[in-house]
């Protein structure tokens, strides 16, 4: 068994730990989660609690290599590590990855984020996304988009992560159905309607004006045309199409082209349908590419 497994990979984010044990194939064999996302730790908590997390495993298997990604290696996570900065690849990465060693003897080694210095008016940055990326492969120029709180789209060139861009959209349509007049409008518990999505969708396609879009979700109920069961949907429809509209004016793609969606944060479906709207074709990454690119980045740092 013992000889079986590789490593652990650790995706630490702001509200849990979800550390995932794999073979020497990369394959996920066992799943640990906690609510113990670096908002709730202090500073000095970190060790103790990821040793206490991953101990049955620790315990069955001895020391492992251990990657640790997404927030905990950011400012207010573990410890920072400094962006790598585009274009780059899993040698970048590597390079800039931190090693410390655990109680055990095992290595964990904290991947970087990545940012695009190209960004305006400031750089950009993410921090687990580059994972995702770099473990859906990099041989083949591509647009990639990875729905979440903050999407992110980034362009593959020549085998490296050349540039990318974060759009708030889910962040945004959190605020709205918690603190908006949208909030008060909606049907609770919340109703999916996908023909009001499709028709926020189709707004934000005609229409670059977010400001009066938005103002619609009210304007459409009072006129008898948008019911509350169709409002969350309708709402979210407009968020996604803008994303999916901004994205094509700052040159992500051209109607026609192909893009892939890789991660799943919940929201592969709909972004799916998005792309019907806007006349992109889209293909699905594989479930496992944090893995594939977390073992990948942590085995070149520790050569």
């Amino acid at each position: 068994m013992a000889a079986e497994t590789a490593a652990i990979i650790v995706d630490w984010g702001t509200t849990s730990l979800r550390a995932t044990l794999v073979d020497q194939s990369g394959n996920g064999k066992e799943i640990i989660e906690t609510p113990q996302g670096i908002s709730s730790l202090n500073k000095g908590d970190h060790e103790e609690v990821l040793m206490t997390a991953l101990a049955p495993w620790l315990s069955t298997h001895g020391a492992l290599p251990i990657a640790a990604l997404g927030m905990i290696t950011s400012r207010n996570g573990w410890i920072e590590v400094p962006y790598v900065a585009c274009p780059a690849g899993p040698a970048e990465l590597a390079a800039g990855s931190l090693r410390k060693s655990l109680p055990n003897g095992s290595h964990l080694v904290f991947l970087p984020g990545l940012t695009d210095p190209s960004r305006r008016p400031f750089p950009d940055v993410m921090r687990g996304e580059e994972i995702q990326v770099a473990g859906h492969g990099l041989a083949d120029d591509a647009t990639i988009i990875i729905p979440g709180t903050h999407s992110k789209w980034a362009k593959v060139k020549t085998g490296r992560i050349d540039s990318f861009q974060t759009f708030v959209t889910g962040e945004i349509f959190a605020l709205l159905l918690n603190n908006s007049f949208i909030a008060r409008g909606a049907t609770q518990p919340p109703v999916d309607d996908p023909e009001a999505y499709r028709r926020g969708l189709e707004e934000a396609k005609s229409s670059a004006a977010m400001l009066s879009l938005l103002f619609s979700a009210r304007t459409g109920g009072l006129a008898g045309r948008l019911t509350t069961d169709q409002l969350r949907s309708y709402v979210h429809g407009l968020l996604i199409g803008q994303e999916f509209r901004q994205a094509r004016e700052d040159g992500w793609y051209s109607e026609g082209d192909e893009a892939t969606i890789v991660g799943n944060d919940g929201l592969n479906d709909l972004y799916k349908i998005a792309a019907t709207v806007f006349d992109l074709k889209i293909n699905l990454g594989a479930d496992d590419v944090m893995i594939r690119g977390a073992l990948d980045v942590m085995r070149r740092s520790l050569l």
